[in-house]
């Protein structure tokens, strides 16, 4: 179990529980977190147990005192800024949504290199020139970059110059770095391309256990 799986686990966590609070539900038991998320009852109570979060069989865990624990772990209550680079129809698309905010997230700029780009929202879109300057006297630790992929290293060295610690990556190449920053690359034609060939192998087990097409009816010859 790496950290990562480990952080990753308590951010579904939290969302659940912000869902289930939503509903008017004070407690929630380790086997409700674990189908939520698809693992088991054990991991989740492992989990709760290295964040020092208590329960019991019969009453399960505060949700209360869950969400104010993670809270504190995860980054505080309060929204946690980050900005976005690259406004074409992905970054616009990121920018518009809605949900980030829910979250947590608050995507307090956008950056381009076409200044007659409007701002989308309450988010202003601000020219490359200002973006040393915007993230120096921000709070944003994290940045979404979403330009073409013969700008990405080039943002990135800006970026991590000016002090962002994180960045999520969209750009069709894969972007490292070292030190102490994290870069998470999130290519969605291979992920599209990794889809089709699961999809593909999948047909392919089931032609091969004789499953009949779901055209063919009982005692016709398919072709």
């Amino acid at each position: 179990m790496t950290r990562k799986d480990f952080m990753l686990r308590l951010m579904k966590y939290k969302r659940i529980l912000i869902q289930l609070r939503s509903l008017g539900l004070e407690r929630v038991f380790s086997n409700n977190l674990g189908d939520a998320i698809g693992i088991s009852a054990a991991l989740v109570r492992k989990d709760l147990a290295r964040i020092e979060m208590q329960g019991n069989r019969r009453g399960g865990y505060s949700i209360d005192s869950m969400l104010e624990r993670l809270s504190r772990l995860l980054g505080g209550s309060d929204a946690q800024e980050a900005i976005l680079v690259g406004c074409g129809n992905l970054g616009r698309a990121l920018l518009n949504h809605e949900k980030f905010y829910k979250e947590g997230i608050n995507l307090v700029a956008g950056f381009d290199i076409s200044p007659e780009l409007a701002a989308i929202g309450d988010i202003p879109v601000l020219p490359m020139e200002e973006l040393e300057e915007f993230i120096k006297k921000s709070r944003a630790k994290v940045a979404l970059l979403t330009v073409p992929a013969s700008a990405a290293a080039e943002v990135r060295d800006r970026l991590l110059g000016a002090g962002i610690r994180g960045i999520l990556n969209f750009a069709p190449m894969e972007l490292k770095c070292s030190g102490s920053c994290v870069i998470h690359n999130v290519n969605i034609g291979l992920e599209i391309e990794n889809l089709f060939f699961l999809v593909n192998s999948l047909e392919d087990i089931e032609d091969r256990e004789g499953r009949l097409p779901e055209n063919c009816l009982d005692g016709e010859d398919c072709k």
